[in-house]
């Protein structure tokens, strides 16, 4: 599997269960989202701006998506919603690997770029480094209807945050044939 399939399986609408682990407190929290994946074609002005913020030629892009939340977390009573837009960039030498460019940050929200890595075993393992604090998460499919994710983010000050997140397909837009062959394949 490789990215564009990755994002063209994610497409659609989620229901998201997390249960996170703040390492420092020791506690444990759980918070719901319902997100929807939408690709976006490697024309869309949204693709092309994102790119041109990073300096990066849009024709090298390979994938772009918008992914939109709205969620709760059990601590408190605040809505935690948003989107961005997303859109990999492979390295020349390696398209199972390369720039994955966002108009928000996941922990920070302000546009970052990160890397991502698709493995061996159809998984994304996604790596950003912002100003004060450092993510790694990995995403991997147990069925086309069923996404799987861990993360891990580490402040610099020394607090830590583990999650584990399972994500159901609630309808909406369904992956492509292509997508879905390629989960399948060996």
């Amino acid at each position: 599997m490789n990215i564009q399939e990755f994002f063209e399986l994610s497409a659609g609408k989620w229901f998201s269960h997390r249960t996170s682990h703040h390492l420092a407190f020791k506690q444990a929290e759980d918070g719901k989202s319902d997100i929807v994946i939408e690709t976006l074609a490697l024309d869309c002005p949204e693709v092309i701006k994102l790119c041109e913020q990073y300096g990066i030629e849009p024709g090298l892009a390979t994938c772009g998506a918008r992914v939109s939340w709205n969620g709760t977390m059990e601590w408190d009573e605040e809505k935690h919603t948003g989107s961005t837009v997303l859109v990999s960039v492979p390295d020349a030498d390696n398209p199972n690997q390369g720039k994955l460019l966002r108009e928000m940050g996941y922990a920070e929200k302000a546009p970052v770029a990160g890397r991502y890595m698709m493995d061996g075993d159809k998984a994304l393992t996604l790596i950003t480094e912002y100003e004060t604090m450092f993510s790694e998460e990995r995403l991997w499919f147990a069925s086309p209807n069923l996404r799987m994710r861990v993360s891990v983010l580490k402040r610099f000050g020394g607090f830590s945050m583990a999650s584990f997140t399972s994500e159901i397909r609630m309808g909406g837009v369904q992956p492509s044939a292509q997508a879905v062959e390629a989960f399948n394949a060996n």
